[in-house]
């Protein structure tokens, strides 16, 4: 159901009700694009199923899906028409058109290949779980994430979320895993990992399907480079792609999750499966979420006992001075540059 997690604290003022949130998306339900338009982006019921619910409960827990549909004009087929354009405009005129109507040229000539443009598709998985006050998207991109959470802060009133930030950086605790050979406890590492120069070379060494406890890997993090990617499993029940940015990608449950379910499966109808997938799902992963927050030293707190800092909380001085400083998202400031579907 989920194969990428970036993760996200919500704030303490938001109260996450299904009705409430049910009725906030209603207003801005998916639409195709137009003729001309060339993206447009809503909420579709998460079972794929026409007049179901926009916001799905399964085990105390929230799922909803974003679709996006965009019209895609390769840029050589819109060059190529405005080529076309300009040539004959030379001629009619016996004059080359400048730097500006160039441009105008080609707003023209996406204009006129729209409409013949074929439609893609891709939708977004979100998870909230209110209880632990977390919500997930299932984006291995930052800026895509940072884009549906935008559109969550539009329509849901009261709703801020701060990216989750850890105590230690997730590049140096796999530094760290890496070089000393010791996982963190209740995980292994895996076959796969990248590696990348801190210097103006910014040289990049991949590993895939090899093993990482070899005095290679070593050198290469005495040599000064740093993981950007490991790759993990946890309590040999799911695994995944650690990042430096703390993202989960190629989120994968191990056969051993669907020993029970599997047995029942092909008894099950299509409602009933939806829901045991996001029962199992959520069930592993909001468990694994908090074992992985403790391998990288915890949340990253601004006083005892209190969750990650939302808005302008003031910066607690006992706060080492590398960790990320967490930062609100609003709805139209904050675009920041970046699970892979």
């Amino acid at each position: 159901m989920f194969k990428n997690l970036t993760v996200y604290r919500i704030g303490p003022d938001w109260s996450a009700e299904a009705a409430t949130i049910e009725a906030a998306l209603d207003k801005e339900r998916f639409v195709a694009c137009g003729a001309t338009q060339q993206k447009s982006s809503g909420w579709v019921e998460p079972r794929g199923e026409a007049h179901a619910p926009l916001v799905e409960a399964v085990d105390g827990h929230l799922l909803l899906k974003l679709m996006t549909e965009q019209r895609v004009v390769p840029g050589s087929v819109v060059k190529r028409r405005v080529e076309e354009i300009a040539e004959q405009m030379e001629k009619s005129t016996g004059r080359k058109p400048g730097k500006k109507l160039m441009k105008e040229l080609k707003e023209q000539a996406l204009l006129e290949l729209l409409p013949m443009a074929f439609t893609k598709q891709s939708v977004t998985r979100i998870w909230v779980a209110p209880k632990q006050r977390l919500l997930m998207v299932d984006s291995g991109s930052q800026s895509k994430a940072e884009e549906v959470v935008t559109m969550l802060i539009k329509a849901l009133d009261g709703l801020a979320l701060t990216l989750v930030q850890t105590e230690m950086s997730p590049a140096v605790a796999m530094t760290h895993w890496l070089g000393t050979g010791e996982p963190p406890y209740q995980f292994t590492i895996d076959r796969e990992c990248e590696l990348k120069s801190t210097d103006e070379m910014k040289s990049i060494v991949r590993y895939a399907r090899h093993d990482l406890d070899t005095e290679e890997v070593k050198q290469h993090i005495v040599s000064g480079k740093v993981p950007t990617r490991v790759a993990m499993t946890w309590r040999d029940r799911v695994s995944f792609i650690l990042t430096e940015s703390m993202q989960l990608k190629k989120v994968a449950f191990l056969d051993v999750v669907f020993e029970g379910p599997m047995a029942v499966a092909g008894k099950m109808d299509k409602g009933e499966a939806f829901d045991a997938d996001a029962a199992i799902a959520t069930g592993e992963l909001i468990e694994l979420i908090p074992d992985l927050l403790e391998a990288l030293g915890g949340e990253q707190v601004m006083g005892l006992g209190s969750p990650a800092p939302l808005a302008e909380a003031p910066a607690s001085p006992a706060r080492t001075e590398s960790a990320a400083q967490p930062r609100e998202l609003h709805p139209v400031a904050d675009h920041a540059p970046p699970w892979d579907a």
